[in-house]
Formats: structure tokens, C-alpha cells, sequence
């Protein structure tokens, strides 16, 4: 065990030093260590089942360079002497017209001759390389050492490559792999052919797996997987079909040598300034706005955030073919970039300079424009300022007439329009008329010729207002040289004569001026209004002061009405005066004076309804009450005398209150007179007829319009129908009686239930006083009804015939509202309740 220990030991001491060797003492003794190539990728990968000894090929590689130092420092592969003559080597004899033949070294032939002149091709480029890397500056040692570090490990991996091609069975006359698949990238190609995968056959380990990998396909921009318009998938060939395979690729002469003085080197394409221009425009035309992403590249030693993977590929390639000298080619790139960088920063900033030029030319010809719209103003205005020295002059000379004055300034209004209005030229040509019109009105009475001055007003209207509105508002800043011309021509006079000289109760003058010049459109809609103010209303306001109805024979009305239009909400100011005058006389009016409805009916349209309804109410339907009260119904002798005083106020009076009062003191007494007269034996029936058509047709239309006026009447048609007829004819009243106290008895009844369950003494005795005034009521033959809606101290308001009652349950008293024109309550008695009824006036 010890021996073989040992044997192991030695075995694996051997390949790491030079000229070792074991003493009889057991200790290793040795010349030098074995200096190692450094490790490759595929060392890494696939360690000792790596293709070939790495060890020994490096012992190759460095003996070969050993060998050719040797012989460079011996003198046959070093640089030639140029001390020496020059010396010819002989080609032989050959004609001018035929090609010399390559000279044949005995023992070989031409094919060994080919081979021979290959082989110091190649040492004369290894030569060369060699010279050119030791031409170098020293202070490239470092780059040079890796330069040759990373071309030696791609030779190797070049040769591996082929080897593996040839194991794979991919002869010389085959053609290339394609790019992107399995055979073109040589370490997959290993790794697949290291795990058992031959070309041709299937995946797997049956081999049953497919033959063809997935192949990337290149779709188009913002394409998704389902979008196949406009783009048509590669048909993938079957590998038994029969493609002809693409031709080989030409082989070089000579290896690529970067570094090398004799190699070509495959340059950029130039590109002048404008071409570079031109491709930047094109790609900024070509380009849509999109999102700018970011995306982190992790593979390099350093990670790098990219916005845009164009010539990331390139960046890769020139990475992978190792470009020599990366720091000179970075700083080389960097400074193209920076003059590609410069090129399109002074083309922007060439662009803005002629966007500038091109701002300053609009602008230029702008000032241009307005010069000339200057100039020709400042023309305008020297015209203008002589006219108007001018009529400064003839007006300090005395000779300016108002004519002169009008077409002096309407030429200029008609020239300059847009200088007449921007300079307030109406205001000088209102200075100078001004006097000039005072002048002329001077002891003018507008209330006797109102037509005077309304040529000359009109024509400065047009040049001073022209067709502009008249501002309603009656502040000072808003007046206008023709207002202003106005207020201190016209209504100084408007407003003597006004206050000296008119009278309120001739209205006719003053309406007559104030509506021809209203009319003419030449009284401002603001003086108007003035002149309705201070003098029309104060004068109207003193007049019904003073207005007695009582003595006065020409009604208010008269005087007071024309000024409607006008006045409008003014009015209700001297409608409360005079509601006030009429309450006066209509408290001593009787039904029989018809002067009350000629004074009292022409304000229904003008007093509002609630004012109206309170003065018809208080002073106008008891007085007809009573009138009605005391008509005596006869068919025999019929006087229509109080009857003709009630329909006289018909149209005065709101139709509800006139039903309400034709069917309490009328309808009452006509269908008990037409029941009796039926109920007589043997009734004329013609002169009924005739009787009953004479009545109806003193209704006027406002009230035959009125359902419940049509009811009654018809109550009457249809007794005379059953007397007609034969039959029973029901007494007037005694149905709607019946039917009243049936509701009525109801409704107590359902309070009284209430009230018992909350407070059975108050309940009954509550039922028992109202029962007795109602049983009272029907003894004496007066309507008892509540009245809707109407209460007194929170107690219901009933109607005990023709006056308005409460009950006190608690108290046990009976109200009645006094009928004296105010509303007053008062407790009464029945016989105090019954002469009211009786008499139709306060107790």
C-alpha cells in the first residue's frame, strides 16, 4: 500500500515540474516548475472530459514560440541586413508570354511544394505578428500580454470548433451552418454532442424527440402573437426535403490580423455633415412618439441601463471578436459621438438662428404695418385739428351757426368714423352747440307747441347718437353728449312749464308733449323717467289729496288713468289715497245711488284683488244684502227696483261672493214662491213658464255662466216638470236639509266618540250647546253651515244665516261678528242674533 501511495504521488508530481526526479532519500528534486496555460472555458466546463490535453497543447504552443525566438535570435528569422548588397534569387527561364512555374524542391512535389510555401506563409505572418507586437511602445505591455492571451484562447477554441465539426460529420465541401441554429453556436453544439446528440436524429433518448429546434422568427414592430396582417410566417422546411445548401463561404488566404501592418481593415462609413442630417430628419420622421422604457443589461461585469437597443448587437459582436485596444476604440467612438453630438446641436441651433430670422422678418413687416397705420392716423388727426381750429376760430369771431356747426362735424363723422368715436369728438361738437341751442329754445313752453325744435333735436340726435340704444341706467358716467345736450336744453323748460303752468287735472298737455317726443324716440328713456318723477307724480300726489268725491263731480278716474302707461308701478302710490278718499264715502252709501259704481267700478282692473275683494266685502255687499233682503218676490205686482240695484254691480263684484249672495237672499225666496204657486190648485202653467224665462233673463251672461246660478235655476225646471207631470213636488231646500244634517250629525257624532274616550263632560256638553243653536236655527228657517277655512281665537267659524258665529262650548256663550265695516266679535244672545239677521246691521 505504502508503494502504491507512492506511485500515486510521483505519477502526479510528474506533470507539474520540469526535470524532477525522485533520490534515494524519497525527496523530489527538480530543475524549474512547469509553467500552466491558463485555464480555458472549456477546461471549465468539462474539465478532464475536455477534447485534447490542455497541458500538452500548451507545452506545444510555448516550445513552438521557443523554437522561434531561438531561431530569431540566431539570425535567420530577424531582420535583413541592409548593409549587405542585395542579392537575386533565380526563377528560372521562361518566354515573355507564358507564366512562370512554380520552382519544384527536389523530392517533393507540387502539392509538397504548395504545402511547404503555406507553411512559411504562415511563419512569415507569425514573424510578422510577432515583430509587430514587440514594435509596440512599452507602455502597451499589458494590452499586448492580453491581446495575445485572448487570441491565443480564440485559436484554440477556432480548432476545437473543427474538430468537432468533423467529429459531427460536417466535411469541408458542407455548407455553413445557418444563423441561429443548433450547428452555428459551437459550445451548445458541444455540450448536445457531449450528452449523446447526433446531427440529423431526433432528441431524447430513444431519439424520438424532434429534429429541428424552435427557431426565433423576427416579427414586425408592435406586432402582438395573433396580429398576421401584413406578415406572413417562414415556411419551415422538412429536413427529407432536398434544399440546395447556400455556397461555401471563400476561404481566406490569410488569417484576419487586426494588428497587423498588412491587414485590411473594414472601416465605418463616412458620412458628411449633410448626409448625417438628412439620416436624423429621416429617423425622426420614421419614428412615432412612444413610451420611452428602460432596460437594465446585465451582462457584462457591469450592469447598464439602456433607452434605446439600437446597436446593441454590434456592441456585443465587437465584444465577442475581442477588439484589440477597447480603450483607444472607446475614446475613438466617444469622439465621433461628440462630433456627431456637435453636428446636430449646431444644426438646432442653425435651425433656431433662421426660425428667429424668420420671427424677425413677421415682426419687421408688423412695425411695418403699423407705421404706416400710424402715419395715416396722424394724417386723420392733423385734418381733424384743423377742422376743428376752424370752428374755434368762426366761434370766437361770432360767426358759427348751428347748420355750418352740423355739416362741419357730420363730414367729419362720415370720413373718420372710427376717429369720431375714439376721440369723443361728439363731446366738442355738444360744448359748441350747446349755446347755440340755447339760443334758439330760449321762451319756449313746450305744453303749447310741442312740435317746436323737434327738426333741429332730430338731426343732432343722428349726429351725436346715432343708432346706438339709449343706456337706461341713470348714473352720470353713462350719459351721452346727446342726454347731456338734452337734460340741459329740453328739460329746463319741460320742468318750468311742468311746475308753474300744468294742471293735474288736465292731463291732456303735458301726455301730448311726452308722447310726441317719446314717440319721435328724441326724449331719452332716463329724462323721461325723470320728468315722471319730479314733476308729473308730485302734481298727480296733490291733486288726490285734495280730491273730495263728495263735491267734486268729475270722477278721479278721468285724470288719473291716462297716466297709466306710464306711471305703472307708481301708481299704486296714489292708489292707497284713494282707496282711502272711497272708503270715506262708501261707508254712508246706499244700494240705491248709483254713483258708487260709476266712481267705484273703473279701479277693479287697477287696485290688486286682494285690495279690491277687502273694499267690495266691507262696503258694497251688505248694503246690496240688505237690498236683497227686503225684495219681496210677487208674481202678481213684481217691483224690480232692489233687484236691478244688485245686478248692477254683477260685473263690479267677484262672481263667488255674487253666487253666494243671489243664492242665500235670492234662489231662497224665488223657489219658495214658484213651490207655492205649483202646490196652488190649478197652476197656469204658460204664465209659469213665461215667469220663469222673464227671471232668467235678468241674469247677466257672467253669471248664467256660473254652474251653481244653473243648478238653481234648473231646481226650478224641475219642479215645474213633476207639477207638469203630476206628480209630488218636493218642497225647495228640504233635500239638501236632510242631507246637511245627516253629514252634520255624523260628524259630530264621530267627535263626540273622540272626545268622550279623552273628556266625556266637556264631550256632551259640547254636543248639547251646539245641538240647541242648530236646532234654533231650523225653527227660524236660517241656514246653519260651517264656514271653511274661517276661525276665531282657534274656534270654528259657523254661518247662523246671514251673520258669522263661534261657540264657546266651555263658556257656553255665542259670538257673532259685528257687521260695521270692521271686524269686530262680540257675545250676543238668540234674540240679539235674530234681530242682526232681521236688520242686516250692527246691534
Amino acid at each position: 500500500m505504502a508503494e502504491e501511495a507512492e506511485g500515486m504521488d510521483r505519477f502526479d508530481m510528474e506533470g507539474d515540474f520540469e526535470g524532477g526526479q525522485f533520490g534515494r532519500d524519497g525527496e523530489f528534486y527538480y530543475r524549474s516548475r512547469r509553467e500552466r496555460a491558463p485555464q480555458t472555458r472549456d477546461d471549465a466546463i468539462y474539465g478532464v472530459f475536455a477534447e485534447g490535453d490542455s497541458d500538452y497543447d500548451s507545452e506545444e504552443d510555448e516550445g513552438s514560440r521557443r523554437r522561434r525566438r531561438k531561431r530569431r535570435k540566431d539570425g535567420g528569422g530577424g531582420e535583413a541586413d541592409l548593409t549587405k548588397p542585395v542579392q537575386f534569387v533565380s526563377t528560372g527561364k521562361f518566354m515573355p508570354t507564358q507564366e512562370p512555374e512554380p520552382e519544384e524542391r527536389p523530392g517533393l512535389g507540387r502539392s509538397a511544394a504548395a504545402a511547404d510555401d503555406k507553411a512559411e506563409e504562415a511563419e512569415e505572418e507569425e514573424q510578422d505578428d510577432e515583430g509587430d507586437t514587440e514594435m509596440l511602445p512599452a507602455m502597451f505591455g499589458k494590452i499586448r500580454d492580453g491581446a495575445r492571451a485572448r487570441r491565443e484562447e480564440k485559436e484554440r477554441e477556432r480548432e476545437a470548433a473543427a474538430r468537432w465539426r468533423q467529429v459531427a460529420g460536417l466535411g469541408a465541401g458542407e455548407p455553413a451552418a445557418a444563423p441561429g441554429s443548433l450547428e452555428s453556436n459551437s459550445k451548445v453544439a458541444k455540450m448536445m454532442l457531449m450528452m449523446g446528440y447526433k446531427k440529423g436524429m431526433g432528441l431524447g433518448k430513444n431519439q424520438q424527440g424532434i429534429t429541428a429546434p424552435v427557431e426565433s422568427i423576427l416579427r414586425p414592430k408592435n406586432a402582438g402573437l395573433g396580429s398576421v396582417e401584413g406578415f406572413k410566417e417562414p415556411k419551415t422546411l422538412l429536413p427529407k426535403e432536398n434544399v440546395p445548401a447556400p455556397p461555401p463561404p471563400p476561404a481566406s488566404a490569410k488569417k484576419e490580423k487586426r494588428w497587423s501592418k498588412k491587414a485590411a481593415t473594414k472601416k465605418a462609413p463616412i458620412l458628411t455633415k449633410n448626409e448625417l442630417l438628412a439620416m436624423r430628419a429621416e429617423q425622426e420622421h420614421e419614428e412615432q412618439p412612444a413610451v420611452v422604457q428602460k432596460v437594465i443589461d446585465m451582462r457584462g461585469p457591469q450592469a447598464r441601463v439602456l433607452t434605446d437597443l439600437k446597436g446593441l448587437n454590434e456592441e456585443q459582436e465587437m465584444e465577442a471578436n475581442d477588439v484589440p485596444m477597447p480603450e483607444l476604440q472607446y475614446n475613438v467612438r466617444l469622439l465621433v459621438d461628440e462630433a456627431r453630438a456637435d453636428i446636430v446641436r449646431l444644426d438646432a441651433q442653425l435651425r433656431r438662428e433662421q426660425e428667429k430670422v424668420a420671427s424677425l422678418v413677421r415682426e419687421k413687416e408688423k412695425v411695418a404695418r403699423q407705421e404706416a397705420s400710424q402715419k395715416r392716423q396722424l394724417l386723420v388727426m392733423e385734418r381733424i385739428a384743423e377742422t376743428l381750429e376752424k370752428v374755434r376760430e368762426d366761434d370766437t369771431a361770432g360767426m358759427l351757426t348751428l347748420d355750418g356747426l352740423i355739416q362741419t362735424f357730420h363730414g367729419l363723422k362720415v370720413q373718420f368714423e372710427e376717429e369720431f368715436k375714439m376721440c369723443s369728438i361728439a363731446w366738442i361738437a355738444c360744448r359748441y352747440a350747446h349755446p347755440l341751442l340755447i339760443r334758439i329754445f330760449q321762451g319756449w313752453q313746450p305744453l303749447q307747441d310741442p312740435k317746436f325744435g323737434l327738426e333741429v333735436m332730430k338731426k343732432w340726435k343722428d349726429l351725436l347718437q346715432g343708432d346706438q340704444p339709449y343706456d337706461f341706467s341713470d348714473s352720470a358716467a353713462s350719459m351721452t353728449p346727446y342726454v347731456q345736450l338734452v337734460s340741459e336744453v329740453i328739460l329746463p323748460a319741460v320742468r318750468i312749464s311742468g311746475t308753474n303752468s300744468w294742471e293735474a287735472r288736465e292731463p291732456e298737455p303735458m301726455l301730448h308733449f311726452l308722447e310726441l317726443w317719446d314717440n319721435k324716440k328724441l326724449l331719452p328713456p332716463v329724462l323721461l323717467q325723470s320728468i315722471l318723477e319730479h314733476v308729473i307724480m308730485p302734481k298727480l300726489s296733490a291733486a288726490v289729496d285734495s280730491w273730495d268725491p263728495r263735491r267734486e263731480s268729475v270722477p278721479i278716474h278721468v285724470w288719473v288713468h291716462p297716466w297709466l302707461p306710464m306711471l305703472r308701478e307708481r301708481i299704486e302710490t296714489l292708489c292707497h289715497s284713494i282707496r282711502y278718499k272711497l272708503s270715506t264715502v262708501l261707508h254712508v252709501w246706499q244700494a240705491h245711488d248709483a254713483s258708487a259704481y260709476a266712481v267705484l267700478s273703473p279701479w277693479k282692473d287697477v287696485f290688486d284683488s286682494a285690495s279690491w275683494e277687502d273694499l267690495i266685502v266691507r262696503y258694497i255687499i251688505p248694503k246690496l244684502r240688505l237690498a236683497l233682503q227686503d225684495f219681496q218676490i210677487n208674481p202678481a205686482n213684481q217691483k224690480l227696483d232692489q233687484f236691478n240695484w244688485v245686478m248692477l254691480w254683477a260685473s263690479a263684484i267677484p262672481v263667488h261672493l255674487m253666487v253666494h249672495m243671489l243664492e242665500v237672499y235670492f234662489f231662497s225666496k224665488w223657489q219658495q214662491v214658484l213651490y207655492h204657486w205649483l202646490c196652488s190648485p190649478n197652476p197656469d202653467f204658460n204664465e209659469i213658464m213665461n215667469w220663469y224665462k222673464g227671471w232668467k233673463g235678468l241674469f247677466p251672461p257672467e253669471l248664467l255662466a256660473n254652474e251653481r246660478i244653473r243648478m238653481l235655476l234648473t231646481a226650478g225646471l224641475d219642479m215645474m216638470n213633476q207639477a207638469a207631470e203630476g206628480l209630488e213636488v218636493v218642497q225647495p231646500g228640504a233635500r239638501e236639509n236632510v242631507g246637511y244634517l245627516r253629514a252634520t250629525e255624523k260628524r259630530q257624532f264621530d267627535a263626540a266618540q273622540q272626545a268622550y274616550h279623552a273628556a266625556p263632560g266637556a264631550a256632551m256638553a259640547d254636543l248639547s250647546f251646539k245641538e240647541s243653536i242648530q236646532a234654533y236655527a231650523m225653527e227660524q228657517g236660517l241656514l246653519f253651515m260651517p264656514r271653511v277655512g274661517k276661525f276665531y281665537n282657534g274656534m270654528p267659524v259657523y254661518e247662523f244665516g246671514s251673520v258669522s258665529i263661534c261657540i264657546d262650548s266651555v263658556k257656553r256663550l255665542l259670538y257673532a261678528q259685528l257687521q260695521d265695516g270692521v271686524e269686530r266679535w262680540s257675545a250676543v244672545t238668540l234674540t240679539q242674533l235674530m234681530d242682526m239677521n232681521r236688520m242686516g246691521r250692527p246691534h
